[in-house]
């Protein structure tokens, strides 16, 4: 392969990153009490660098608000930060509040590619009236949107299946890539992935062993991400997981669900998708 593209990767101011990892340090709710080490934790330039040793082609700064006036302000870094490394596909976010409309369309006008959201940790309904002309952006635009709607590690108030389900009713034409499969309900999340064709899923910590342990994926549901491997990412959580980055790449691997499937999920999807060259251009 030319290289890999990763859809879920975070990079996020220096202050708001160091507080996730001491959220996970402390085992916090959201993980369920399990042990959960950071293994990469450089500097922001020294992790860049990283993913392009690994043969990282392109990735994304995967950011998010947990609260109200977050949201523009981590626009405006994210914006800087894919300035000054080209090779990470510009990213933004929103969150449901007033303003949020005109935020995403100043966010689309300045060039961003994929927006994030985090239901769990902003604890809102993606359903939410205040979000309804920001999904109408996205779709109209055809910007996808990587969304943490799963109730893995720990369910939210307004995690699974239902509260998505309900915006694709109204924006059916939304780009949506479902993090982490959906773990764990994997299955009703390739429900709507087979029912909409912009759905599509990121392989986030899918299949590796620590998240087998908490959420292993249904075998008896692989002939069905067999069938959507023209929708299915690779993303890995990198800095945030408590593993080797290869060990999602061999969990994948793994799977035997054959050479062009892997290829497909780990670069041939997302260079279609982001309309990538076929060529790699030199790492900065």
């Amino acid at each position: 392969m030319p290289g890999l593209v990763d859809v879920h990767t975070h990079f996020m101011p220096e202050r708001v990153l160091h507080k996730v990892w001491a959220y996970f340090d402390g085992l916090g709710p959201l993980t369920g009490g399990i042990e959960w080490p950071i293994t990469y934790r450089e500097e922001e330039a020294e992790r860049a660098a990283l993913l392009r040793a690994f043969g990282v082609r392109a990735f994304t700064a995967m950011l998010y608000p947990h609260k109200p006036g977050m949201a523009r302000w981590l626009n405006g870094w994210a914006a800087g930060f894919a300035r000054r490394t080209p090779d990470c596909l510009h990213t933004s976010t929103f969150f449901p509040e007033p303003g949020a409309a005109a935020y995403v369309r100043e966010a689309l006008e300045h060039g961003t590619r994929v927006f994030k959201a985090h239901v769990q940790v902003g604890g809102y309904d993606p359903a939410d009236e205040a979000l309804d002309a920001c999904w109408g952006l996205l779709a109209e635009a055809g910007t996808p949107v990587v969304v943490h709607c799963g109730s893995g590690p720990a369910p939210g108030r307004h995690t699974g299946p239902g509260p998505m389900a309900r915006v694709l009713a109204r924006h059916p034409r939304l780009r949506l890539i479902v993090a982490h499969l959906g773990m764990p309900e994997y299955e009703d999340f390739l429900d709507l992935a087979e029912r909409y064709a912009e759905v599509r899923l990121d392989t986030t910590m899918a299949f590796t062993g620590f998240s087998e342990r908490m959420a292993p994926f249904p075998r008896r549901a692989l002939p069905r991400l067999a069938a959507l491997g023209d929708r299915v990412l690779l993303g890995t959580d990198f800095p945030n997981i408590p593993y080797p980055y290869a060990h999602q790449l061999d969990a994948l691997a793994e799977l035997a669900l054959g050479d062009d499937w892997l290829r497909a999920v780990c670069h041939d999807n997302a260079v279609r998708l982001f309309g990538l060259p076929d060529t790699p251009e030199p790492p900065p």
